[in-house]
């Protein structure tokens, strides 16, 4: 059974535009971050990201979860754990 899926993107039928408004800017992170996240290009970035770049995408990804997010709200979130 799949855990993870990107259903937003594939039904978003509104403008995709930055700097309008917060439910606008809202919208468009999250359709900008599941295509970033589509499993052919981020293997195609990942391999061309320097350790550094890389290193800064994981701790902006870690920083964000534990700040935003409690840690049951991490484990079944994030981590899709069943407890």
């Amino acid at each position: 059974m799949k855990k993870y899926f990107h259903q937003f993107v594939e039904t978003c039928e509104d403008l995709l535009t930055f700097g309008w408004d917060r439910p606008t800017d809202e919208q468009t992170l999250i359709c900008y971050l599941q295509m970033f996240s589509d499993d052919q290009l981020i293997r195609t970035l990942a391999g061309r990201m320097s350790d550094a770049e890389i290193e800064e995408v994981y701790n902006l990804i870690n920083r964000l979860l534990k700040t935003h997010l409690k840690d049951s709200e991490y484990h079944r979130l994030f981590l899709k754990e069943e407890h």
